[in-house]
């Protein structure tokens, strides 16, 4: 009974991660609301959550080890949803991160000044929300949950 929980578990995480990320995407290019950098970051744990599962479930063996990588996959993604949060709220100032642009292939002074023309999309600025909640505060409460259902059936593995 208890490797069916383990693995209706990892299924329903890879289900959520799938659909978090079809959401987010959704949100962007369906609903137009541009991500901000911190909005991208925090897609990235998503991703290595569903890579995770995918090898979980293709090596059998490696299912105890994969809970506590999703255990602390999820905690570092509420990491940096409560800083996302605080800076949304004004409580910490945006650093680099939201400032960051990704080209490089900025050669001439031409460039450049058509590179500030561009509005940036600023981290606190809350451009989307679901139920009167940014993404980023959604993000914190089911990141936590994910990795603490996850710490705990790792610590549980081996006595069930």
């Amino acid at each position: 009974m208890t490797k069916k929980k383990h693995k209706l578990t990892l299924k329903l995480i890879l289900l959520f991660s799938i659909f978090a990320l079809i959401a987010a995407y959704f949100i962007e290019y369906v609903l137009g609301h541009q991500p901000c950098n911190l909005c991208l970051i925090e897609r990235i744990p998503f991703v290595i959550a569903i890579i995770i599962i995918l090898f979980c479930l293709y090596f059998k063996k490696l299912e105890k080890l994969s809970f506590i990588f999703l255990s602390s996959i999820f905690f570092i993604a509420t990491l940096i949803s409560f800083y996302h949060f605080g800076i949304e709220q004004g409580f910490i100032k945006e650093s680099l991160v939201c400032d960051l642009d990704i080209k490089s292939d900025i050669v001439t002074k031409e460039d450049i000044l058509n590179q500030l023309k561009q509005k940036t999309i600023s981290c606190k600025n809350v451009t989307f929300k679901f139920l009167g909640f940014s993404l980023a505060t959604i993000n914190i409460f089911t990141s936590l949950i994910i990795s603490y259902i996850t710490m705990k059936l790792f610590l549980s593995y081996e006595k069930n």
